[in-house]
């Protein structure tokens, strides 16, 4: 399941805040600053896919003129294309 962006700062506050109450984690900075951090690297993962797109569409430009021709299937090469990155890069998605 996909998380929406506007939810990763209440999901990383409450992930926070349980890792706390259950003693799992000792905070040495500030409740808030540890939250942050939470969300900027939940936000990082959730942009990875978005970064493997752009980055298959900047791939695939070159291909344009055959695509159009109708030689090449747009849809099919970018998804072979990504599973590609993804499994060369050990993404998880």
């Amino acid at each position: 399941m996909r998380v929406q962006k506007a939810w990763v700062g209440s999901v990383a506050a409450d992930i926070v805040s349980r890792l706390v109450a259950d003693g799992l984690v000792v905070a040495n900075v500030v409740k808030e600053e540890l939250v942050r951090e939470v969300r900027d690297v939940m936000m990082d993962e959730l942009m990875a896919e978005d970064r493997i797109n752009e980055e298959v569409r900047e791939l695939l430009k070159s291909y344009e003129p055959e695509i159009e021709k109708g030689r090449m299937d747009y849809k099919k090469l970018f998804d072979m294309t990504k599973h590609r990155l993804i499994r060369e890069r050990n993404i998880i998605i």
